[in-house]
C-alpha cells in the first residue's frame, strides 16, 4: 500500500524528516495509520520513491518562503556560518568592530584635571575619563570613610556639628599657619545659599559644615574646599565640585593638638560681620533662618553633650567616642540597674549612630533646662565609666535590655 492511501500527506514527509527505510520498503503490511482529516482514494495517486522525494523538496521550497528561521542561541550563532540558505534567506551576522588601543598617555608630568566622567581624558590617551584617569576618582567616590573624623581634635563635636546643632561655629588652627592676607579660618554649620565655603572682604574664611559632598570621604570634601577658599578671591564664595581622589584630608591639614571648643548660637547672626547695621532685606533672611534653628546649648560638664528644645518635649544628644559594642553593654547594664535615667522624668529613648559614632538620647521634661542638665549629666558620667569597666558576660535581662537599646537605634549617616 502506498503512503498515499495510508493518509500520509507531503506535508508529513517535510515535519518528519528523512524517510524511513521501513517507509521505503513496498509493500508494507499491517493496520493503516490514518489521520483524521486527510484525504484518501482515487483523488490521491499512489507514488513512488521518486515522486515522493520530488514532493518532499517541493515542499521544501514552498514553506521556506513562509517560516521564519528559528533563532539562534549564543553558542549556535558563533558556529553557524555567516550565510543561511536553507530558509531561502540570508542572514549574514554582524561583523565585531575591531578594537583599537588607546594611545599612551601624552601629560606624564603635573597633575591630571578632573573632567566628567564621559569627557576625553585630559592626558591625551584618547579614552574617557572615567575609563583612564577617572577610575581611582570613581573608586572613591563608591568607598565610604565611617569615621571621617577620626584624628581631629574634638571628634566628637565634629559629629555633633555635622547633624544635631543648627547654629554654631569653632576656630580652626592649620599645621602650617595661616597664609597672607587670611586673619582667620572658621568652621561653621551652615552658610547662606549652602556655599561650602565663603571668603570674606576681610579676608577671612568660613567653611561650612553641613554641606551635601560628593565623594564617600567627607574630611577629604572638606579638605578640597578649604584649600580653594583660601586662594579665592575676597567677597566671593566657593562653589563644589568634585574631589580628586589623591587630595589631602583635614588631618592633613588641621593642627591635632589645637583646641576644638564650638560657640553654640541662637541665630545665624554670625554670617554678617556688622549683623546691627546690616540692611532690611539681610535682617528679613536672617529672621526666617533663625526661626527654623532648634533652641541648642552645650553641656559644660561633659564633651559633646548638647540639650535641645522641642515644642512638646526637650532632649539631651550625647556623642560619644566609646566603641559601639561596648558602649551599648554599659548602657544596658544601667538600664537594668535603674541608673540609665537622668532624673525624674527622664528615660533613655534610644541612640542615634552617626560617622562611626553612637549617640545617646534622652527625654527631659519641657521644664528641665539646660541647667538643670549639668549635674544628673555629671553624675551619669561617672556611672556609665564604671559601666564600661565591668567585663563579665551580659545577664539575661541585661541581654534584652541590650536587644531594646538596639532596636530604637536610627542611623544618619
Amino acid at each position: 500500500m502506498s503512503r498515499a492511501a495510508r493518509g500520509v500527506s507531503m506535508t508529513d514527509d517535510v515535519n518528519r524528516g528523512p524517510v524511513r527505510a521501513e517507509d521505503r520498503a513496498e509493500p508494507r503490511t499491517g493496520p493503516s495509520r490514518r489521520r483524521p482529516g486527510l484525504k484518501t482514494g482515487p483523488s490521491r495517486k499512489p507514488r513512488g520513491a521518486e515522486d515522493r522525494a520530488e514532493a518532499r523538496r517541493a515542499a521544501g521550497r514552498f514553506f521556506a518562503r513562509r517560516v521564519a528561521p528559528p533563532a539562534l542561541s549564543v553558542r549556535t550563532a558563533r558556529l553557524a556560518p555567516t550565510s543561511h540558505r536553507r530558509y531561502g534567506r540570508s542572514h549574514t551576522m554582524a561583523k565585531k568592530r575591531p578594537q583599537t588601543k588607546a594611545a599612551k598617555a601624552q601629560l606624564k608630568d603635573g597633575p591630571i584635571p578632573v573632567v566628567g566622567a564621559r569627557e576625553p581624558c585630559p592626558c591625551g590617551s584618547g579614552r574617557r575619563y572615567k575609563a583612564c584617569h577617572g577610575r581611582a576618582a570613581a573608586h572613591a567616590v563608591t568607598e565610604l570613610v565611617q569615621r571621617p573624623f577620626e584624628g581631629l581634635a574634638g571628634e566628637c563635636d565634629w559629629v555633633a556639628l555635622r547633624e544635631l546643632v543648627p547654629a554654631a561655629t569653632a576656630e580652626l588652627t592649620l599645621k602650617d599657619g595661616l597664609p597672607e592676607g587670611v586673619p582667620s579660618v572658621t568652621l561653621a554649620t551652615v552658610l547662606p545659599m549652602a556655599w561650602p565655603a565663603l571668603r570674606r572682604d576681610d579676608g577671612s574664611v568660613l567653611l561650612a559644615l553641613q554641606n551635601d559632598t560628593s565623594s564617600g570621604d567627607l574630611s577629604r570634601d572638606l579638605a578640597d574646599t578649604l584649600r580653594r577658599a583660601l586662594t579665592a578671591e575676597p567677597g566671593n564664595p566657593v562653589a563644589a565640585q568634585r574631589v580628586p581622589a589623591d587630595g589631602p584630608r583635614l588631618q592633613d591639614l588641621l593642627d591635632p593638638e589645637a583646641d576644638f571648643t564650638p560657640a553654640v548660637h541662637t541665630g545665624f547672626e554670625f554670617w554678617v560681620p556688622d549683623a546691627e547695621n546690616a540692611s532690611a532685606e539681610v535682617n528679613a533672611s536672617l529672621e526666617r533662618a533663625n526661626a527654623a534653628a532648634i533652641p541648642t546649648v552645650r553641656l559644660s560638664v561633659a564633651d559633646a553633650a548638647y540639650w535641645c528644645e522641642t515644642p512638646e518635649k526637650n532632649h539631651l544628644r550625647w556623642v560619644m567616642p566609646y566603641p559601639e559594642e561596648q558602649l551599648l553593654d554599659a548602657l544596658a547594664r544601667l538600664h537594668v540597674a535603674g541608673t540609665s535615667t537622668l532624673g525624674e522624668g527622664t528615660r533613655l529613648v534610644g541612640s542615634f549612630r552617626a560617622h562611626g559614632l553612637t549617640v545617646p538620647v534622652w527625654d527631659l521634661p519641657s521644664a528641665m533646662g539646660a541647667e538643670e542638665c549639668e549635674k544628673p549629666a555629671a553624675e551619669f558620667a561617672e556611672r556609665l565609666a564604671a559601666a564600661l569597666a565591668v567585663d563579665t558576660p551580659l545577664t539575661g535581662d541585661e541581654r534584652r535590655a541590650r536587644g531594646g537599646l538596639t532596636n530604637r537605634q536610627v542611623t544618619l549617616s
